[in-house]
């Protein structure tokens, strides 16, 4: 291996990296891609739902060929406090086309795309660490894997958050605390009938439902579920630079969500499949890094493109352009015979003419939002004191619907609600 030579270089293969390597294969390009676990997805996590839009673009039919899971046609948006949840429900059967989405476990499809990859001709190589890039007269040229040395045109960073060679490469700077979060994330297999009843799962339809307050016990982050075939995908989220506020470790929130009267039992008799963890970017626009250099391009988490809207979570959709983009940005660099930064600047203008810097800029005062602790603490609380006032029948002399809420929201603070509704508009 460290006698060859590339036209690119990829370092990850997850979706960013795998859609990069699908393009620049099907050019005719001589492209590497290095994976450091030990199969493609096989170290990678997330809640599982994928966006197919981005998807489609690349491979048209792809939802007759991919390990899709289910179709999601329920939302759930649930505020937990520690003795009530509060839910909203949102049911739409049919989505299709570039509004359907579906859930997925990474690593069957990661390792799916990445056959995609290797069948146009672009190879792989796992279990590889890349721990150097290589550097001549301020240009990226290639990458440093234990002794070997392999050399190229350019280098694709697709080798997901607090990316130490976007680093190293002069694009990115350690992430703070509150730019990142870490999750926990358990798959646990039930039946087709205990998936029908407990989760109404019919067909392939599926549901995604997230969770905020009391699954992270204030802190900022929040609990989710994603129903699949055989098993559902359940875990928490926690920004690291909040974890303390809570008092509890991260296992331990899950544990406790696993606990709640209303998760226990639709996980009951479930068998543990798999236990992962994995660092997840949440700073949005303003803390992604320089998306490029002299030989060298970013896409995905490594370039934080993730979105957490609160009520949505976004990412392997954003991955996917953003590595189709990438190589479709060095095809340009290859006809003209220049990998400088000047050529591949037309990435970045590529991106904003797409959706994903176009999104990311959008929602770029959503984490500010999201890291309101109210949205984690007294929301949830005043949610359920309003649905028990709305629901409790006692013998009393009822009040109207305005008094029994009004002294509610008094306590919560009119001014402050005030200004988090302004907060909410000015986020999304």
């Amino acid at each position: 291996m460290s006698e060859d030579r590339f036209d690119a270089i990829i370092v990850g293969g997850g979706p960013a990296g795998s859609a990069a390597a699908y393009v620049l294969a099907k050019a005719g390009l001589e492209v590497a891609v290095i994976e450091r676990g030990v199969t493609c997805g096989s170290k990678n996590m997330t809640g599982g739902r994928l966006y197919g839009h981005s998807l489609r673009r690349l491979i048209p039919d792809f939802e007759e060929r991919a390990p899709l899971e289910r179709r999601i046609t329920k939302e759930r948006v649930s505020l937990m406090s520690a003795s009530a949840t509060t839910t909203l429900e949102f049911d739409c059967p049919s989505p299709v086309g570039d509004s359907a989405s579906w859930s997925v476990i990474r690593g069957r499809f990661d390792a799916w795309l990445a056959s995609e990859a290797e069948a146009a001709g672009a190879t792989y190589v796992c279990g590889i660490r890349v721990d150097d890039l290589i550097v001549r007269n301020g240009k990226v040229r290639g990458i440093v894997a234990g002794c070997d040395r392999l050399e190229c045109d350019v280098v694709i960073l697709a080798d997901g958050v607090n990316s130490q060679l976007a680093q190293k490469a002069g694009l990115a700077k350690p992430l703070q605390p509150m730019q990142v979060a870490v999750g926990l994330k358990e798959v646990i297999g039930l039946t087709e009938q205990q998936l029908r009843d407990r989760f109404g799962a019919v067909g392939d339809n599926g549901t995604a439902w997230l969770f905020a307050g009391e699954p992270t016990r204030g802190s900022i982050g929040g609990g989710f579920i994603y129903t699949n075939k055989e098993n559902v995908s359940l875990g928490i989220v926690a920004t690291v630079g909040d974890i303390d506020y809570s008092g509890i470790s991260v296992v331990e929130m899950l544990d406790r969500f696993k606990e709640n009267p209303l998760i226990a039992p639709l996980i009951e008799g479930g068998e543990l499949l798999e236990y992962s963890g994995h660092l997840v970017p949440e700073g949005g626009y303003d803390a992604m890094p320089e998306l490029f250099g002299d030989g060298v391009l970013l896409a995905g988490d490594s370039a934080g493109m993730v979105m957490n809207l609160g009520y949505m979570v976004r990412g392997m959709d954003l991955a996917i352009e953003a590595g189709h983009r990438a190589a479709s940005t060095v095809l340009y660099a290859k006809r003209r015979g220049d990998f400088s930064r000047k050529t591949l600047a037309a990435y970045k203008s590529s991106l904003e003419d797409s959706f994903v810097l176009s999104d990311m800029k959008k929602y770029r005062r959503t984490p500010d939002f999201m890291e309101n602790r109210r949205v984690f603490t007294r929301y949830p609380l005043m949610a359920e004191e309003i649905m028990r006032a709305m629901f409790t029948v006692d013998g009393e002399a009822p009040d109207g619907l305005v008094k029994k809420v009004l002294p509610i929201a008094n306590e919560a603070g009119l001014t402050a609600i005030a200004r988090d509704v302004v907060q909410i508009v000015t986020a999304l």
